[in-house]
């Protein structure tokens, strides 16, 4: 446990930006999920539309430091990757 007064005050910090960084991520991972259901349903119209979205949530995590960016990177890739590949 934290003895210092800087160290509590470090620790109450850090608790604060845990909670703030979690919401980022999975704000991001639920904007992902939606996305795979209905590339895996096949609506390519709803799926193309709700990239847009996906991006920004990605985006908004990197910029936080919730994310690292070729994380997000990579994970916008392969998700496009599958969007175009629907018929």
């Amino acid at each position: 446990m934290a003895i210092t007064r800087g160290a509590k005050k470090a620790h109450r910090a850090s608790l604060k930006k845990r909670v703030f960084n979690q919401r980022r991520k999975d704000a991001a991972a639920k904007a992902v999920k939606s996305l795979k259901k209905l590339v895996a349903a096949g609506d390519k119209k709803a799926a193309s539309a709700l990239v847009s979205s996906v991006q920004k949530a990605l985006d908004k995590a990197v910029k936080t430091h919730a994310l690292d960016r070729n994380t997000a990177s990579r994970k916008l890739s392969r998700l496009s990757k599958l969007v175009k590949k629907l018929a």
